[in-house]
């Protein structure tokens, strides 16, 4: 059973005592600024867990190998369509913002280099904002049609991975807003990236397309009645994840990597090779029409990603020049730290404007957040102008560089790199160093600072980084759709360059590439910032196509992740924290291993029986939030073995004894509820010659059990619901616990009329496929909403078919560790705790097991102590 309370998922029933850290901050238990909440959102889990009940049987048993295969074929396919459209997704986006790029700057160049003579710098001004002004306008409005675009979208997805449910994250309506919106942050000017929202948006395709319906497009369905299941779906949208990443670099198997690393927290081995295939298919896709559209050389598949970083290689006139030596690995773990040490100071920094977003920009009127962008666009734009203007300093070119895409050469260049060198303010035969930074596309800086040499001071590089660095961090976090990735690239980028400049400089160390330098110091801060490990070295060695750099980049990383751990999280995980989403850690500390099942669970358990009237499954509906519930029966054979106490009947009794007061509370108020329900429970009808005297005490146990297999469920007493008049015995009898059923479940039986009358026999109750059951997915209809005005109240359900019979379950006295693995590595979203002789005394939930409630727990268990 689970409820979402304020900023928890899926919690359980009753009062919560010190649970979660609001409630730490309100009884002053938590006194650092650090660990202060903000307000929470409500966040359910997912049902990733397979419910093995009667209907899904029916189609495992209808299913031949034929059948199989071809289901497994349209597995295939759907996923090679995902990569497909997710490919053509970010063609739409580079497509588009290429094109208001080079309007923006073409326009604006035309403008300084007129004005630079007639001195009318100050309309130069005024058309850029008016262009990023209007772009970043735009995108606001997107992101105020569906606010879960907003970001880049990666803490949405890494939550929906891990198993949380994060409200509009997967909808249609979200991935035109995400890729019309991106296009007009970065088009805008903005220090944002297109690629990270590129993930988000192949998982938003990766979950909707193998749906073939849309909520938007309510028309637009199709008779497909499979893959309807939060299981399923976690899949595509998985694939999806690593097709973004594949299409944004290039890197099909970082792409891979990624999604395994950070996404998802429940992995099989058929699904590698279906996330590999999509990622594949979306870096072919994106690479086939881009260079098509781009060279018009169909098929010649130069660009593989929309950020390719160039070919690094020496000149071959400089015989002294290495990509990078033994020596050089000192450096780069230097570089790491101070990577990992700038991603920290980056990550703190952007916490704080986070939480003062939270407290006093998004509580006001939505117009507040798109007047935050315009300022923000504002700010960046008169920075970006007057440094360029002012800090930018005239070096001259030269006509003896190097050939290559190594180095720049005025004959023999790129278009695209050769267009990117601005003159703005400068005479003749010279170039302005900071406008070629500010003045292009982030790629276009990022390629110039890997494939130029001495070409900038280090003081426009030192000024370049320090105005990036703060302007990206006070970017990140508003309301327009943006990536993380191309700003601290670009950033780190320059923090490399300064240092390949100062060690040529200063040390004197001529044989150093200043490219591989650049390099380094782009994963250093990038690594320090999202803390990405293995996935990240695959997708930079992937996009620079060099081998060679694997291990100096793999080394930068670990240090920088080391380092930034030593002060606080990635900046991912910390907007994760700020939104209050119960996301599960990898792994609990070795001290919880102190407390036990027992310690964890809730005892307060709202349950139904296998044979219950609808007004008790109404009423127990609409006065809960619980979302499945243990299906019992009243143990009454072991009832006077339970009140004398003993062990082996009750296990863990003293828990049982500490539970009673809430329990007490928990059906006096469903009594209270159900007055105009006078039964809650109830008696098959057909059961009534069951024999109710034990058995001989030398009857042969096995064979009693083969005899009882297909008994029905032993007599539930009719009309005698909870009453303030019962005793504790009569209260608190032991409870078989016989199986799990879901809320969603409960609701389509009620809403389709699935019941039998006392009259007759169970058997003569509706019967509901897995198709009919799953129709309703993903949102089932609330109860508050049905019409059950045709139904009797008298009238009985039987839930023992579309319950799940067999969910995992473990002892009281299980410790955490094991209970956290099991319920994490399943993807669980209920775990039910059952004593020795199988009874439920309570349950695990996902709120259950975040870091917070856990630490909680313990203070209380060494408080006990």
């Amino acid at each position: 059973m689970a409820r979402c309370g304020p900023g928890l998922c899926c919690c359980c029933c009753g009062e919560r005592e010190s649970r979660t850290p609001e409630e730490l901050t309100i009884l002053g238990e938590t006194h650092e600024e650090e660990d202060e909440i903000l307000p929470r959102k409500d966040y359910e889990s997912l049902d990733y867990d397979r419910c093995i009940n009667d209907p899904y049987l029916e189609i495992l048993e209808s299913m031949d190998n034929k059948k199989a295969q071809r289901y497994e074929a349209v597995k295939w396919m759907l996923v090679f369509a995902i990569g497909v459209c997710t490919g053509l997704v970010g063609l739409f986006v580079d497509f588009f913002v290429q094109l208001f790029t080079q309007l923006k700057f073409r326009v604006v160049q035309s403008s300084v280099e007129e004005c630079t003579e007639k001195g009318c710098l100050a309309l130069s001004l005024l058309e850029l904002l008016g262009f990023n002004l209007t772009f970043v306008f735009l995108a606001s409005l997107l992101v105020l049609i569906q606010p879960v675009a907003a970001g880049s979208g990666i803490p949405e997805i890494k939550c929906y991975l891990n198993g949380v449910k994060v409200p509009g994250v997967v909808r249609l309506r979200t991935v035109v807003c995400k890729a019309m919106g991106v296009l007009f942050s970065v088009a805008g000017g903005l220090f944002v990236g297109k690629e990270g929202p590129m993930i988000h948006s192949g998982a938003v395709v990766g979950a909707g397309l193998p749906q073939f319906q849309s909520i938007s497009l309510r028309k637009i369905q199709f008779n497909f009645p499979y893959f309807r299941s939060d299981r399923d779906k976690r899949d595509f949208v998985s694939a999806g994840a690593a097709a973004g990443v594949a299409a944004a670099f290039g890197a099909p198997i970082g792409g891979t990597l990624f999604s395994l690393e950070e996404g998802s927290s429940f992995w099989n081995q058929g699904l590698t090779w279906k996330v590999l295939f999509c990622s594949m298919a979306a870096t072919f896709t994106l690479n086939f029409f881009r260079s098509g559209i781009q060279f018009g050389s169909w098929g010649s598949f130069q660009l593989p990603g929309l950020l390719n970083f160039g070919e690094f290689k020496c000149s071959e006139s400089d015989k002294k020049c290495h990509l990078w030596t033994a020596v050089d690995l000192g450096f780069f773990i230097l570089m790491g730290i101070v990577g990992g040490l700038l991603g920290a100071t980056f990550n703190c920094l952007n916490k704080r404007l986070a939480k003062y977003r939270m407290r006093n920009v998004h509580p006001k009127p939505k117009l507040v957040r798109v007047l935050e962008s315009l300022l923000v666009s504002l700010t960046t734009t008169v920075v970006v102008f007057v440094a360029s203007m002012v800090l930018g300093e005239c070096r001259q070119m030269s006509s003896s560089r190097h050939s290559g895409n190594d180095t720049l050469s005025l004959q023999d260049i790129s278009e695209d790199v050769n267009s990117s060198i601005k003159t703005f303010f400068c005479p003749n035969e010279t170039y302005n160093d900071m406008a070629t930074l500010f003045f292009n596309p982030q790629e276009s800086a990022i390629l110039q600072l890997f494939h130029q040499d001495g070409t900038f001071s280090p003081v426009t590089l030192s000024l370049f980084f320090l105005l990036y660095f703060l302007l990206s961090c006070w970017t990140y976090g508003i309301s327009v759709p943006s990536g993380l990735f191309v700003p601290s690239l670009l950033c780190g980028a320059a923090f490399g360059r300064l240092v390949a400049n100062l060690l040529k400089s200063y040390i004197g160390l001529d044989h150093i590439y200043s490219g591989t330098f650049a390099l380094i110091g782009a994963a250093a801060f990038l690594g320090g910032v999202v803390r990405m490990t293995i996935s990240l070295t695959v997708i930079l060695v992937e996009s620079t196509n060099e081998i060679t750099y694997g291990l100096p980049i793999m080394i930068t990383l670990m240090v920088a992740k080391w380092t930034g751990d030593f002060f606080n999280k990635g900046i991912y995980d910390i907007h994760v924290n700020l939104r209050g989403v119960p996301l599960l850690e990898w792994e609990t500390g070795v001290e919880m291993d102190k407390l036990r099942a027992s310690d964890i669970m809730e005892p307060n358990l709202t349950y139904v029986y296998p044979h219950t009237r609808i007004q008790s499954l109404v009423s127990i509906l609409r006065t809960t939030v619980h979302h499945a519930f243990p299906v019992v029966t009243e143990n009454r054979g072991n009832e006077r073995e339970f009140m004398k106490g003993n062990q082996l009947i009750s296990n863990n009794i003293k828990f049982k004894k500490s539970s009673i007061l809430t329990r007490a509370g928990e059906q006096r108020k469903r009594s209270q509820s159900m007055k105009s329900y006078p039964s809650s429970e109830l008696r098959n009808m057909c059961d009534e010659h069951i024999a109710t005297e034990e058995p001989p005490e030398k009857e042969d146990l096995l064979q009693q059990m083969l005899e009882r297999r297909h008994t029905p469920y032993p007599n539930l007493y009719p009309d005698q619901s909870p009453s303030e008049e019962w005793t504790m015995e009569e209260r608190f009898r032991p409870l078989t616990f016989h199986g799990l059923i879901l809320r969603s479940q409960l609701v389509t039986l009620l809403d389709r009329g699935v019941c039998y009358s006392e009259s007759q026999s169970s058997a003569s109750q509706p019967r509901l496929s897995h198709a009919e059951m799953s129709e309703d997915y993903p949102r089932y209809p609330d109860i508050h909403d049905l019409d059950l005005t045709l139904l009797n109240p008298r009238m009985i359900v039987d839930v023992t078919p579309y319950m799940n019979p067999s969910p995992f379950t473990v002892s009281p006295n299980t410790h955490v560790s094991q209970v956290f693995n099991l319920f994490r590595t399943m993807g669980l979203r209920h775990l039910p705790v059952v004593n020795a002789v199988g009874e439920v005394v309570g349950i695990i939930t996902r709120h259950n097991l975040t870091h917070e409630f856990l630490q909680a727990r313990l203070r209380q268990h060494y408080q006990t102590i």
